[in-house]
């Protein structure tokens, strides 16, 4: 049984869920080694988590071996799973620069899906008019229902494409947490091997671009809008690395990138706040995000294919540069 059922007891074939609240105090002592936690971030984040781990490796430190428990969230789900797979950093990265931008082939055919600027200005509207967590992610979870009716067609070519991308269709042996959102409710829930529910399944992505994801009668969305990272589920863990593609900015955005939902430090989802709470437990917390180099090559669209490869190949020079302070692993 993974560290994290030691918490949460399993529910069989339901899904194991919980409320952010409970989750920050469920580890009151810090009695775990090492956790690695992934946060979202698209195509490029993807990339240039595999990057950076890829680069850790390369200068001696390998997460893909000295972890206790991996926490992954939107495009961290994906590679939390490959980090979980038993495949070599060396080959993960391999794998990323040898795709295409059509990972399917040129001849697949794309699902339904909103114009980027519709989602964002809806993404937006909703942020704006959000007065906590909960409110967010119930609203959220309201428009992924709601784009069902244009995006639900196109739910098995979105099954199909994430398939494509995970190493293996199984949960790992070793412990791994993947995150999401109840679209109907607003609650956080976390899935892992002994939820009973399909590893393919539990990659959730963003409502207003993916059809939301059905599991045991209910309907789910990226674990990511309620936070980034989820980084307070390594509560109770010695050190943590979290690696987080979207945190770090600072100062105007590039014309053109979408500013991401809301996180009022009040509010205790963002990631500042998270690690905050992590150390005053007792948590020796690293976080990297990325530099100056990586930003330029994950450009202002996350979502754009074209940007794994830059992306990774960015994250892999900054992940040999960011070992030296990485020094309990």
């Amino acid at each position: 049984m993974s560290q994290f059922h030691e918490s949460l007891p399993s529910t069989g074939d339901k899904a194991q869920s919980f409320t952010p609240d409970s989750v920050r105090t469920s580890h009151p002592q810090v009695v775990h080694h090492l956790a690695l936690v992934l946060g979202g971030g698209g195509a490029a984040g993807n990339a240039w988590l595999i990057g950076i781990i890829a680069g850790l490796a390369e200068a001696g430190l390998d997460t893909t071996e000295d972890v206790d428990l991996v926490i992954g969230t939107s495009a961290g789900a994906t590679a939390a799973a490959q980090v979980r797979s038993g495949i070599p950093p060396a080959e993960l990265l391999a794998s990323v620069l040898s795709l295409s931008a059509r990972p399917l082939g040129q001849n697949w055919e794309q699902p339904p899906a909103l114009p980027m600027a519709t989602v964002f200005e809806r993404m937006r509207a909703i942020g704006a008019a959000a007065t906590s967590p909960a409110d967010l992610r119930r609203a959220m979870g309201a428009f992924g229902l709601e784009s069902d009716s244009i995006l639900g067609p196109g739910a098995g070519q979105r099954r199909a494409i994430v398939a494509a991308r995970l190493p293996r269709p199984e949960w790992p042996e070793r412990p791994m947490i993947v995150t999401a959102v109840d679209a109907h409710s607003g609650e956080l829930v976390a899935f892992d091997r002994n939820s009973g529910v399909d590893l393919v399944d539990a990659v959730t992505a963003l409502p207003g671009l993916v059809p939301t994801v059905s599991i045991n009668g209910r309907q789910y969305i990226d674990g990511g809008v309620g936070a980034g990272e989820n980084a307070d589920l390594a509560s109770g863990y010695a050190n943590v690395v979290v690696l987080s593609p979207l945190a770090g900015r600072s100062g105007a955005l590039p014309e053109g990138q979408f500013e991401g939902l809301p996180r009022p430090p009040e509010w205790d989802t963002d990631l500042a706040s998270q690690v905050e709470a992590l150390r005053k437990q007792g948590s020796r917390v690293e976080v990297i995000t990325p530099d100056a180099d990586s930003r330029a090559a994950m450009g202002t669209n996350q979502m754009d294919l074209a940007t794994r490869i830059p992306s990774a190949c960015a994250g892999f020079t900054q992940g040999k540069q960011e070992a030296t302070r990485v020094t309990f692993l």
